[in-house]
C-alpha cells in the first residue's frame, strides 16, 4: 500500500525502454517489496527473498500483463469515465441554455441549411457516448486478467487454486469484476485486449478533436472570421500583436488528441510483438495507455471548465449571417422548383440581398407565405 501510495518512488529508477517482457520493473517491485518486509522482521531471523517469496507462483511474464491490464481498467474507471461524463454533461447544460438559437449550417466549410445551437452540441454529446462505450466494452475484456500462467501460459510452479485465490482478493481490494482468463496462453503472447482499449481511446481522441475544431472556428475573427461564439479569454494570444486573443484550449485538447493517437500507433505496433509464447514490447503497452488515459482525462476536464461552459454566442453576428444565407431558398424547393430557387439564391447573393426579398420579386408567393417558409427556426425542424 506504501508503494502504491508513491511512498517509494525514487526506489523505481527503471525506464520504460527495456526489456520487453518487463521483468526490469517487475523484479525492481520485488526487491523494494522485500526490503520493506525484512525491515519490519530486524528482530526476527525470518528473511523474505525477492524471487523465492515476493515472486512465487509468479512471473514477470503473467504480472506485467495482468498489472497492465487493472491499472488501465482502475484508471479508466477513476479517471477516465469521470472526466468524460464532466464533459457530456457541460454539453448538455450549454445546449439546454441554447435551445432555439439558430445559426447557418455548414457543409464542406461552406453555407448551408440552418441548424440550432442545442443541435450542435448534443451532436457532440452523440458522438462522445459512441466514444464512450468503446471504451466500457474494451474494458470490460481487459477485466480478464492472466495472472497464474506464470512463465509461458502452463502455470509452471503455481499451485493449484492460485489463480483463483488472486482473483477473489483483487476483487475484494478493488471493488471489481476482474476475472481469470479461460487459458492463459494469450493473455501472455497477445495484447488484445490493451490494443482494443486504446484503439477506442483514439475514437475519444478523434471526437474531442472534432469538438475542438468547431470551436475554433465558431470562434475565429473576431472581424474577419465566424465570430459566431466568443470563447472565454485566459491569455493574451501575441507576444508582438497586442490584443489579440487565442483559443488557447481547444488548441490544447486538439494536440492531446494527436498525442493519443499517436500512442495508439505505437501500442498498435506493440500489440504485433507477441512472438510465440510472449510479447516483448509490453512497458511500452503500459506507458502509454497510462499516459493516454491521464491526457484524455485532464484535456476533457480543461475543455468542459475552461470552454465549453464558459462560452458566449454572438446573436447579432449569427443572426445578420443567417438572414442573408441564400440557401434558405431550399425551403421553397417544394413549392417553386429548384431550377427558380437556384436563380433566386445566385441573385440573392450577387445583389447582398436576403432571400425574402428577391423572392417578392421573383415568385408569385405572398410576404406572408413566404416569412412563414423561410422562417430558420422552423427548418431546423421544431
Amino acid at each position: 500500500r506504501e508503494i502504491a501510495a508513491g511512498h517509494y518512488v525514487d526506489a523505481f529508477p527503471i525506464d520504460v525502454y527495456q526489456t520487453g517482457s518487463g521483468t526490469s520493473t517487475n523484479m525492481n517491485a520485488n526487491e523494494v517489496i522485500a526490503r520493506l518486509a525484512n525491515d519490519s522482521l530486524l528482530n526476527s531471523d525470518l528473511r523474505i527473498h525477492p524471487n523465492d517469496h515476493v515472486n512465487m507462483s509468479q512471473s514477470s511474464n503473467d504480472v506485467i500483463p495482468t498489472a497492465i491490464r487493472i491499472s488501465a481498467v482502475e484508471a479508466v474507471k477513476h479517471e477516465l469515465l469521470p472526466a468524460l461524463d464532466s464533459l457530456k454533461q457541460s454539453i448538455e447544460d450549454k445546449a439546454q441554455a441554447l435551445a432555439g438559437v439558430t445559426k447557418t449550417g455548414r457543409t464542406h466549410l461552406m453555407d448551408a441549411m440552418p441548424v440550432r445551437f442545442d443541435q450542435t452540441l448534443m451532436a457532440y454529446v452523440d458522438h462522445l457516448d459512441g466514444a464512450r462505450l468503446g471504451i466500457v466494452q474494451a474494458v470490460e475484456r481487459m477485466q480478464a486478467l492472466p495472472q497464474g500462467g506464470t512463465a509461458v501460459g502452463t502455470g509452471i510452479n503455481a499451485p493449484e487454486g492460485f489463480s483463483a485465490a488472486f482473483i477473489a482478493a483483487l476483487n475484494n481490494e478493488t471493488g471489481g469484476a476482474y476475472c481469470s482468463m479461460p487459458r492463459s496462453f494469450a493473455g501472455l503472447s497477445a495484447q488484445d485486449e490493451p490494443v482494443a482499449l486504446s484503439a477506442a481511446f483514439r475514437s475519444l481522441a478523434i471526437v474531442l478533436t472534432k469538438i475542438s475544431n468547431d470551436l475554433r472556428l465558431m470562434n475565429s475573427g473576431p472581424l474577419a472570421g465566424f465570430s459566431e461564439i466568443s470563447l472565454p479569454d485566459l491569455q493574451p494570444g501575441s507576444s508582438i500583436m497586442p490584443g489579440k486573443v487565442n483559443p488557447v484550449v481547444p488548441e490544447a485538447v486538439a494536440m492531446v488528441a494527436a498525442q493519443v493517437q499517436g500512442f495508439d500507433m505505437a501500442v498498435a505496433l506493440a500489440g504485433q510483438s507477441g512472438l510465440f509464447e510472449l510479447n516483448v514490447m509490453l512497458p511500452l503497452i503500459a506507458n502509454n495507455l497510462l499516459q493516454s488515459i491521464q491526457l484524455l482525462s485532464n484535456a476533457m476536464h480543461l475543455l468542459a471548465d475552461k470552454a465549453i461552459a464558459g462560452f458566449t454566442v454572438n446573436h447579432e453576428r449569427i443572426e445578420a449571417a443567417l438572414g442573408m444565407n441564400p440557401i434558405l431558398v431550399t425551403a421553397l424547393n417544394p413549392v417553386i422548383g429548384y431550377e427558380l430557387g437556384a436563380k433566386i439564391a445566385k441573385r440573392a447573393y450577387a445583389e447582398r440581398r436576403s432571400v425574402l426579398s428577391v423572392a417578392l420579386e421573383m415568385t408569385e408567393l405572398s410576404e406572408e407565405e413566404l416569412k412563414r417558409l423561410l422562417d430558420p427556426v422552423l427548418m431546423t425542424g421544431i
